[in-house]
């Protein structure tokens, strides 16, 4: 059975560094027969400006945020896919907030239960793939460990493409090797072994 790869993008070029690399993934995982959406999360219609903290999520049976826009579907597909891939450019040290706005709102995809101590999700089990590039090669440990925590909480699989001294915009096309870098991930995740 084909993987099902669904890809968000936190850039808000469309031709930029993280595009680039989104595009040579998803070339890559579609090689190996994957199933991949690409969701340029820039470009989304928002009601909010990211996770309220209204915490009405945790009171439905389902796994689901009650902000109703265009991340909520989003939010529904991950819990769907086998492998969600996020990919940002390098912003003061962190994600993109256009990445982070659907980030936090992972939010609603977990259940807890603190009097007993308890979580439970849908994303368990999964993979979780972060690519991000940065203009020089500072940055880019500090952006990764959210999202390398987030996976090991969560008991997903974790897997990264970091590409430091990326340089502006565009410019990761002239890297060397990076193409097929980002082609063998996509390859890779692809083919994994399921849990």
């Amino acid at each position: 059975m084909n993987k099902e790869i669904l890809i968000l993008s936190g850039s808000p070029k469309k031709d930029g560094n993280t595009a680039t690399l989104v595009d040579w993934f998803a070339e890559g995982a579609r090689s190996k027969g994957a199933r991949v959406e690409i969701v340029r999360t820039a470009f989304l219609k928002y009601k909010s400006s990211g996770c309220t903290s209204c915490r009405a999520c945790q009171k439905l049976a389902g796994y689901e945020c009650v902000i109703n826009d265009e991340a909520r579907p989003v939010l529904a597909k991950m819990a769907k896919v086998d492998v969600i891939v996020m990919a940002t450019p390098l912003y003061f040290f962190g994600a993109s907030a256009q990445l982070k706005r659907v980030f936090d709102r992972m939010f609603s995809l977990y259940k807890w239960d603190n009097k007993a101590g308890t979580m439970q999700t849908p994303l368990k089990g999964k993979t979780l793939v972060l690519m991000a590039s940065a203009f020089e090669d500072v940055g880019l440990d500090a952006l990764s460990k959210p999202f390398a925590l987030t996976a090991k909480y969560t008991g997903m699989k974790f897997a990264s493409l970091l590409v430091p001294n990326a340089g502006v915009s565009g410019d990761i096309k002239n890297k060397p090797g990076m193409r097929r870098k980002a082609m063998e991930l996509g390859k890779k995740v692809a083919q994994a072994q399921r849990k």
